[in-house]
């Protein structure tokens, strides 16, 4: 067993949330040093010239971020025209901070049903999205909405020009088309 890829591959699981030096021990199995040796050795490791990223220490958690020497190339990809058109991912993500903002990060994943940091970070990125304050729930998390480039973007002159969403009567409805309205007699089987 391979620690050291073990930990590496831990990083890269965790993403932005990082990871903390306690978690690390308890999910490896190892002491606090020993995790501390591994974290170093990877960390030189990735120090090396010929390496895009590095693991930074931020907020008492691990995580692996890219170099600060290579953000023109970062920025080039978000720019690029290839990668300027929105995921159908980037854009589930949208339309739920545009109906429902402001909304934390946790709120879009529940209605995801998936991670969505990354998403967030590049809609971010596209200045499509913006932190507008910090919730009052527990831990104070950054609230989301859209910019003026979202409605830019799509046209809008404001947010009353969204589409309406489905109305839940509407979809019952529609819902009841599949629905048989014969209904199988199981006494009249013999």
């Amino acid at each position: 067993m391979n620690k050291k890829a073990i930990l590496e591959g831990l990083l890269f699981v965790v993403g932005d949330e990082g990871i903390t030096l306690d978690n690390i021990c308890e999910i490896i199995g190892i002491m606090k040093k020993e995790a501390q040796e591994l974290l170093k050795s990877l960390r030189e490791d990735y120090n090396k010239e010929d390496r895009g990223i590095r693991i930074s220490f931020i907020g008492e958690t691990f995580k692996l971020t890219t170099k600060q020497e290579h953000k023109e190339y970062y920025q080039k990809l978000i720019t690029t025209n290839g990668t300027n058109t929105l995921s159908q991912a980037a854009l589930e993500t949208l339309a739920i901070i545009a109906y429902n903002q402001p909304i934390t990060r946790v709120e879009i994943d529940e209605l995801r049903g998936i991670s969505s940091i990354n998403i967030i970070r590049k809609l971010m990125a596209k200045d499509l999205i913006k932190i507008s304050g910090k919730s009052s729930l527990p831990g104070k998390p950054n609230l989301y909405r859209t910019t003026s480039e979202f409605l830019d973007y799509f046209g809008l002159a404001t947010l009353g020009d969204l589409p309406e969403l489905p109305n839940a009567e509407k979809v019952e409805e529609e819902q009841e088309l599949f629905t048989s309205i014969y209904k199988e007699d199981k006494n009249e089987i013999k």
